[in-house]
């Protein structure tokens, strides 16, 4: 079966004219990265005030007991802070596609615009790359902007510290060139399945959203001190889902194949 680029462009292009439509998803997709960045700002600054505060000292060596008596707890904290929150940091491409992506079926079938959809020529392929498309694009290109604002801030607030710029570092740089767009196709595959086997795009929402507490839940230990993250630890999460990404494509192809959706919702 052939692939046709021009009209799985025509799907995205469509999606994308959808979602312009809709401010109350727009304003949704904005909430998020605003606190992911906004957040981090505020307790970088709040460590910077008086970085030689000994209750920041008493913080510090609940994080490491061996921390050496000359070195800077507020520092330490901030250092701390910004590798604890990069996985936080990393729902955001998981969740904004699946506000865009449970849209996909069950959108289309409560605007009834599914049937002229699955009448046109377009194949299975064509429309899970248009309308992956129409997520994946949005979802990174604001990963990218919130992360621009984030190094913007922390920069800003952590100066007094000195030693030069706190953002952005390695692992910052490669979780939001490489784990952001690999996060986000995650988001997209689940939410584009769940669309296809519910009634509305309410419940396709509300389900999609499930998969994020996982991560939430690493990140909990993470700050709590149970699990140890660091670049192999994120290298390692990323080949995991890096696979979970190529399983929910073969997924979602066969899926939303037009006589499996014609039988099902005819």
């Amino acid at each position: 079966m052939s692939f046709h680029p021009r009209r799985a462009l025509a799907v995205f292009w469509k999606d994308f004219l959808d979602l312009r439509k809709n401010p109350s998803l727009l304003l949704a997709m904005a909430a998020l990265p605003l606190v992911l960045v906004v957040v981090p700002v505020v307790v970088v600054w709040t460590y910077t005030r008086n970085p030689d505060d000994s209750n920041l000292r008493v913080v510090a060596l609940f994080y490491d007991p061996t921390l050496p008596l000359n070195a800077n707890a507020g520092r330490f904290l901030v250092e701390r802070t910004l590798l604890d929150w990069f996985g936080m940091f990393l729902v955001m491409p998981v969740f904004v596609p699946i506000l865009v992506s449970s849209q996909s079926v069950a959108g289309e079938r409560e605007r009834r615009t599914l049937e002229p959809l699955l009448a046109s020529p377009v194949t299975a392929m064509e429309l899970v790359a248009g309308k992956s498309l129409a997520s994946l694009v949005p979802a990174v290109l604001i990963s990218w902007v919130a992360f621009l604002l984030l190094c913007i801030g922390v920069d800003v607030v952590g100066w007094p510290l000195g030693q030069g710029l706190l953002m952005p570092n390695t692992l910052w740089t490669f979780g939001v060139l490489v784990l952001a767009p690999l996060f986000a196709f995650f988001g997209n595959g689940v939410a584009v399945l769940i669309s296809a086997r519910v009634a509305e795009a309410r419940t396709a929402q509300q389900l999609s959203a499930l998969v994020v507490l996982p991560l939430v839940g690493l990140v909990a230990g993470q700050v709590a001190g149970v699990l140890n993250a660091g670049p192999v630890y994120y290298a390692v999460q990323g080949a995991v889902v890096l696979l979970l990404d190529v399983a929910l494509l073969w997924a979602s192809v066969r899926l939303l194949d037009r006589e499996r959706l014609l039988s099902r919702w005819g």
